[in-house]
């Protein structure tokens, strides 16, 4: 019997490739599981089949938007973060701000982040998105200099559990994510070398969620 009438065998290989993927896997690339040419929307319906059977457990099959992945719900984000409790990287003022306008505004120039924040954008800033894999030059715009024209990356929406630019929150709801000028990283009850800012511009903000 081939492979690709055995629906229940399919399942299980998606599922196991799924289970064992270190990043989101897309439909392309799960079409190279099988030497027979199997079809994407079959594939996209067992992926929805195999979604139904984990809903209600503590792990979720997601769609993101470089691929579908497993993934532990949130709500065990807490148990899990007990095992590996390192802290995650937190980020300045500067640098949130950056990556808000680029997402919001996109495809921006260095010069159009620096027209809307009203001071320069630092090196710095730019390289700790560009290494974080957040943002890239996706061409260049065509004015004297021709400077390089920003946007985010898969990988932005990817580690925010977003599927597009849509599902982006209102602008004013990323004010939640900035650390209030008042408390200071000295008056924080965690404040330790860790905290350090990667950029000197501004306060630190809350770790952003992967």
């Amino acid at each position: 019997m081939s492979t690709i009438t055995d629906l229940k065998y399919l399942k299980i290989v998606l599922e196991t490739a799924l289970l064992t993927a270190q990043e989101p896997l897309s439909v392309s690339q799960l079409k190279r599981l099988f030497t027979e040419d199997v079809k994407a929307a079959l594939i996209n319906d067992i992926l929805e089949d195999i979604q139904g059977d984990w809903r209600g457990r503590g792990i979720e099959l997601v769609k993101l938007a470089s691929g579908w992945r497993f993934r532990a719900r949130a709500e065990f984000t807490p148990y899990l973060n007990r095992l590996n409790p390192e802290k995650p990287p937190r980020y300045s003022r500067a640098v949130m701000e950056t990556l808000a306008i680029i997402a919001y505004k996109q495809p921006v120039t260095r010069g159009d982040i620096e027209a809307i924040r009203g001071v320069s954008v630092s090196t710095n800033v730019m390289q700790t998105l560009l290494e974080r894999g957040w943002i890239e030059v996706i061409g260049h715009k065509d004015v004297p200099g021709r400077p390089g024209l920003y946007a985010t990356t898969r990988k932005f929406l990817d580690d925010l559990s977003f599927v597009s630019l849509n599902d982006l929150p209102p602008l004013a709801e990323l004010g939640s994510l900035i650390v209030p000028d008042s408390q200071t990283q000295d008056d924080r009850p965690d404040a330790g070398a860790d905290d350090i800012p990667l950029d000197d511009e501004a306060d630190n903000l809350e770790p952003v969620a992967e």
